[in-house]
Parts: C-alpha cells; sequence; structure tokens
C-alpha cells in the first residue's frame, strides 16, 4: 500500500503538491550551493561573523533539503537529486566567486524574496487540499525566514556599507 492510502489525502491534489516541493527542493539545493560559497570566499572586515553566519545558513538549508526530500516521499513523489535538474528547475540563480559581505547579504535577500514567494504558494496549495503537514512545515519555515530577512536587512543597511 501507499503512504498516501493512510494519510487520507488525494493523490491528484497531492500530485501538485509534489510539483511545488520539487520547485523548492531545486531552489534550495542552489541556494545552498552559494551559502557554501559564500562561506568559503568572504573576505574582508565582516569575515569573522560574516563566515560563520553563512555556515548556520547552509546547515539549515541541508536540513530545509533533507525535510522537503522526505515530504515529496510521503505525498508519493520522488525527488530530484540530479544537479543538473535543479540548474534547470530552480528560480533561484547559482553564483560564484562573491567575496564580499555587501553582495553575499544582498544575493541573500534576493534569494529569500524568490524562496518566500515559492512557499507563501506552496502553503496556499496545501491550505486548498488540508495538506496540514506541508501547511505547517511551510508555516515554520516562513517564520523564521521572515526574522532572518529582517535580520540581514538590518545588518545590511548599518554595516555592510562602512
Amino acid at each position: 500500500m501507499k503512504t498516501l492510502d493512510y494519510l487520507s489525502l488525494d493523490e491528484k491534489s497531492t500530485g501538485k503538491i509534489v510539483e511545488s516541493l520539487q520547485q523548492l527542493l531545486a531552489d534550495f539545493q542552489v541556494f545552498y550551493t552559494n551559502l557554501r560559497g559564500f562561506h568559503w570566499n568572504i573576505k574582508g572586515h565582516s569575515f569573522f561573523t560574516l563566515h560563520s553566519k553563512f555556515e548556520e545558513m547552509y546547515d539549515d538549508t541541508a536540513e530545509k533539503v533533507d525535510e522537503i526530500a522526505e515530504r515529496i516521499l510521503m505525498l508519493g513523489g520522488v525527488p530530484v537529486n540530479k544537479f543538473s535538474d535543479y540548474l534547470k528547475a530552480a528560480k533561484v540563480t547559482e553564483v560564484a566567486n562573491i567575496s564580499r559581505g555587501e553582495e553575499a547579504v544582498k544575493n541573500i535577500l534576493d534569494t529569500y524574496k524568490v524562496i518566500i514567494a515559492e512557499e507563501r504558494k506552496l502553503l496556499a496549495l496545501a491550505s486548498e487540499t488540508a495538506d496540514e503537514a506541508t501547511v505547517s512545515l511551510m508555516s515554520d519555515y516562513l517564520t523564521k525566514q521572515e526574522k532572518l530577512v529582517w535580520m540581514l536587512a538590518a545588518y545590511s543597511t548599518n554595516d555592510c556599507k562602512k
């Protein structure tokens, strides 16, 4: 038997949720790689602050990647796992050789704008289909990300412009 048989969720409706989760998975995988690059390449007066923050962020992103992939499996899908497929599907753009804190933080804020918009669409879709577990997951992500965006915007305004 399939997991969906026990979850009381409609297979057709969950198919749309799986598609949206696949999109989010691709975006987070590209974001993770960008964050690793920022962590490795950061230079300048904010090195110690940003180096640690970027590590914290990529660890959190790796956890989200796993949660999203597992949610796809729970809903009867198969998570994409080829980076070439992520690059084709992702709305988040791959970047390289960013070593300035201001540029890295700006990229992160731009990325969260994309990811948050995708999560809001997914939350609405999951809500329409009574998929409360996906609603809860997206709601949890949004709560933490909105706070992080606020903090990064405040940091960028006050510190990165020095």
